[in-house]
């Protein structure tokens, strides 16, 4: 299927989503991949994490031209070659996202919601934070909180932050889409971020912007 939504979040921001349909063979066939690009993906060994990296770069590709390469730093935190923006990267099953922005850092994860989260959300909620009591809502609301949390740890790009004592979600009214604040709090760190969140399909998505210093 390709590229299914191309999302201007203001005139200097954009979010792009592409859903894995193709093969490795045809993926490759709509990338231009440089001598570093083609060294990381023969290290992959499962055809997934192959779909997953060929559909960031083509992804990429629809969103800034077949010109814009990726580079990692030492903590494996990708950036774009070129330096024209801040990205931010997610996968899970067959969705992949990409966060640009030319002038604000960003965040931005989503997750297939197909585990067992209340089995392990003590692991990320802190006792701030509140879940509806409904079985059936609830699952979507930890989701939401748990894609809120990995986009502040990637926009604030600091090592040391605990994801459950570190940052908070405050409450919000949750719907299919909409709005949430979130906190992040450490001996170096005091932020207010606005993010925002949908719902597609089984995919729960939450993004997020802002100027850094």
């Amino acid at each position: 299927m390709g590229c299914i939504t191309k999302h201007y979040l203001n005139e200097y921001s954009v979010l792009g989503v592409w859903k894995i349909e193709e093969d490795i063979d045809t993926l490759l066939g709509m990338v231009e991949l440089d001598s570093d690009d083609r060294k990381r993906f023969r290290e992959f060994r499962s055809n997934s994490r192959k779909l997953e990296f060929l559909s960031v770069r083509a992804l990429l590709a629809e969103l800034l031209g077949k010109e814009a390469k990726i580079v990692y730093n030492k903590n494996n935190k990708p950036f774009l070659k070129d330096g024209s923006h801040f990205i931010s990267i997610s996968h899970s099953y067959r969705l992949t996202a990409i966060l640009l922005s030319t002038n604000e850092q960003v965040g931005i994860d989503l997750e297939y919601m197909n585990a067992n989260i209340a089995a392990f959300a003590s692991k990320f909620m802190n006792k701030k934070e509140k879940i509806v009591k409904d079985h059936a809502r609830a699952k979507y609301h930890l989701y939401l909180h748990w894609c809120a949390k990995e986009a502040l740890y990637k926009i604030c790009d600091k090592e040391g932050i605990s994801i459950k004592n570190n940052i908070i979600i405050q409450p919000f009214e949750l719907k299919d889409s909409g709005e949430m604040k979130g906190i992040v709090k450490t001996d170096k760190i005091n932020l207010t971020f606005d993010l925002s969140y949908a719902k597609y399909d089984n995919y729960a998505i939450v993004w997020t912007k802002k100027k850094i210093l």
